[in-house]
């Protein structure tokens, strides 16, 4: 039988392999249950990666892009004297109104760093972009700060199933803006 072409198989395998996480945690994701989900051969999950590492560094890395996307828009070049915890505030914001399921991925994913060492890198790349971001309005010492600040406050939000007070994180934020 010819092989069908299929030049969106991987993108699937990723997408299923978010889906599996977010649904079943990363316990869950094996690369039977990412075919599964994805509908195609088991050979193609590890044709395409060979290990789970693997796809959980690809996962990391597109779930990484919805926030960066929420800060690359709040945070403009040249965002000149604007109210910047305002504006951190309102990414939050955002991205926590995104999808409570969504941000629990993406911090699954994020904290998986911790016993994985492979998603390491991806983890330190995504902290530096988002510092990179942070620093076009203030120094990178501030940014730094502001960036743990604001996981700090996800994770409150996420752990205690509180709902999120955005003139609470933009008072706590401002506190850390010179």
């Amino acid at each position: 039988m010819p092989r069908r072409h299929d030049p969106r198989r991987r993108q699937r395998i990723i997408d299923a392999a978010i889906r599996v996480v977010g649904r079943d945690g990363i316990a869950g994701l094996s690369h039977r249950t990412v075919a599964a989900e994805a509908d195609v051969p088991l050979g193609s999950t590890t044709y395409h990666f060979a290990t789970l590492d693997e796809l959980l560094v690809a996962a990391l890395r597109q779930s990484n892009e919805g926030f960066g996307r929420v800060l690359a828009e709040l945070l403009p070049e040249g965002g000149g004297r604007r109210d910047l915890a305002a504006d951190l505030a309102r990414a939050l914001g955002q991205w926590l109104a995104s999808g409570r399921t969504g941000v629990e991925l993406e911090y699954e994913l994020y904290l998986a760093a911790l016993r994985r060492p492979a998603l390491r890198p991806v983890a330190a790349e995504w902290t530096d972009a988002a510092a990179a971001l942070l620093a076009r309005r203030t120094d990178p010492v501030t940014a730094r700060a502001l960036l743990a600040l604001m996981d700090g406050i996800c994770l409150q939000v996420l752990l205690t199933g509180g709902s999120y007070d955005e003139e609470h994180a933009r008072a706590v934020l401002a506190r850390l803006i010179p």
